[in-house]
């Protein structure tokens, strides 16, 4: 391990509104359909369900909003079709390439830890070419299906590196995923999305507005120093 990296070992990213900003696109095509509902969907609302899986019941919420009756099928279709229109659009974040460049460079292991599933998480990697560039990609049904903030997936992840937790910094974009990082004993770096920045991170160990603030080789000395 040179001196530069300190005792810091490893890099593990999140990776839906991390490395792939998937979750904006799913908050704008809900509030579309919500607004075409004649309501709204405020986005405090949707935080909940943002890092995690299960944690909020988008349907249930619009029945509270529209105190009527409405036809589940028919809003499901109109999400997909808004969605998917928006996600297309969507490619990797600004400084992801970099800091995988610079972590191989460094020596670091790099690893993905999240709470989608691998027939997502891996269709997305291959698509935007960064399949091959981590050494251990684990997913929520590598664990029982337990997503954030469970740190199971972050737990597997650093056994599967063979590293300990506390020698890995882990780069996530909410509170859900902050939380699982923290609980499996991984430093936490959070670099929110436009979804996701007027979450409350306080306890994160260090926050960037983007990946290209700062070269990875800084953020590793200022997370261990403070």
């Amino acid at each position: 391990m040179s001196e530069q990296n300190g005792r810091i070992r490893a890099i593990v990213f999140d990776f839906d509104g991390l490395i792939f900003d998937s979750e904006t696109p799913e908050y704008r095509a809900w509030q579309t359909v919500f607004a075409e509902m004649g309501c709204e969907l405020p986005l405090p609302v949707w935080h909940q369900n943002i890092g995690g899986v299960g944690l909020f019941d988008v349907y249930a919420y619009l029945e509270t909003q529209l105190k009527r009756p409405f036809d589940q099928q028919a809003i499901h279709t109109r999400y997909t079709q808004i969605h998917t229109q928006l996600l297309g659009q969507e490619t990797v974040r600004p400084g992801v390439t970099a800091y995988l460049q610079e972590a191989r460079q460094l020596g670091l292991k790099i690893g993905l830890a999240s709470s989608s599933r691998h027939d997502w998480v891996d269709a997305h990697l291959i698509r935007l070419g960064l399949y091959t560039a981590f050494d251990v990609i684990v997913c929520r049904d590598d664990v029982g299906e337990r997503a954030k903030p469970d740190p199971a997936v972050y737990l597997l992840a650093t056994q599967k590196l063979g590293v300990a937790p506390a020698q890995a910094i882990a780069l996530e974009d909410s509170v859900n995923g902050m939380r699982a990082a923290q609980a499996a004993g991984l430093y936490c770096v959070v670099v929110p999305n436009e979804t996701t920045a007027t979450m409350d991170f306080v306890g994160a160990d260090f926050r960037l507005n983007s990946l290209q603030e700062m070269p990875l080789a800084t953020l590793v000395r200022r997370v261990i120093h403070g």
